[in-house]
């Protein structure tokens, strides 16, 4: 081991006094964001009425964090610090997770988010160290818990010049379900916009080039994963029960890529993922149906 290795060793002593941190968030489910959300994803859907069911992954549209301005960093993301462990390393990205679905969330309910952080990891590869934070989020109406979702962070070294591009895994050509989509700037906007997420990767695209060393903008992650939720709900008649997903290569503004999924042979259970404009995996997870 390096003697920046050590280093890191000794930080993640620091990092990991965050675990156990929690943190709670209140919210009322309206109906805008819904209606924004179904547009953004090419839907034609009457507006929300009161009542009705948001659609798996609507969650995520509440909870928002709206720090002043001068609570961002350079990349846009939140300081760290608070909730989130201070991990030294510049990029910050979505790397998947687990969600299960217990009961619906409707328009018009009081929701509260209790946010856990419940481990943290490092480890080192060919594109240097990277620290893995697991936040726990559980989120529940007055009928109780209405979701829990792991969610998976890594933080990793800044770009270097040179670097080469990710390496990819072909995904399957063909598959049951499959859309194409266009990820172009407007898309991309939009999901920010509802989302209230500032992250520069998503709408800079001189940030993208110049700091991050990436060649367009990213798609976002929790983008990925509502297209595959989204997908299930066009081609099924039952509700997603479980998600679990893993981020495996980026997918950047100026390519058109799939949303795929293969049913299984009982219907209970599939295999869904985004694949690339070079046929690469992207976001790659599975689904368990209600029964």
């Amino acid at each position: 081991m390096t003697t920046h290795d050590t280093s890191l060793d000794l930080d993640l002593a620091h990092l990991r006094t965050w675990i156990g941190k929690t943190i709670s968030h209140q919210d009322t489910v309206s109906a805008a964001p819904i209606a924004a959300l179904a547009a953004t994803l090419d839907r034609r859907e009457p507006f929300p009425n009161t009542g009705d069911p948001i659609p798996h992954s609507g969650h995520w549209l509440y909870f928002l964090e709206m720090a002043p301005m001068s609570d961002l960093t350079p990349d846009g993301h939140l300081k760290r610090g608070g909730f989130l462990p201070p991990v030294p390393l510049p990029r910050r990205m979505w790397a998947g997770g687990h969600i299960e679905f217990l009961q619906p969330i409707r328009v018009g309910d009081q929701v509260t988010r209790q946010s856990e952080v419940v481990a943290l990891d490092a480890k080192s590869g060919s594109s240097g160290h990277l620290v893995f934070v697991k936040v726990r989020h559980t989120v529940s109406t007055k009928s109780g818990v209405a979701v829990i979702e792991d969610h998976d962070i890594v933080y990793r070294e800044a770009a270097k010049p040179g670097d080469p591009a990710p390496s990819g895994k072909s995904a399957p050509t063909e598959a049951h379900w499959q859309r194409q989509i266009n990820a172009n700037e407007a898309v991309l906007f939009r999901y920010s916009a509802i989302t209230f997420n500032t992250h520069r990767i998503h709408y800079d695209i001189d940030y993208c080039r110049d700091v991050e060393g990436y060649p367009g903008l990213i798609v976002h992650g929790p983008l990925q994963t509502t297209l595959l939720l989204d997908l299930c709900r066009r081609q099924s008649t039952r509700p997603v029960r479980t998600l679990s997903y893993r981020a495996t290569h980026p997918i950047f503004h100026h390519e058109q890529f799939t949303v795929n999924g293969n049913l299984s042979a009982d219907g209970n259970t599939a295999e869904v993922w985004t694949a690339n404009s070079a046929g690469y995996y992207a976001m790659r997870g599975n689904v368990t149906f209600d029964k």
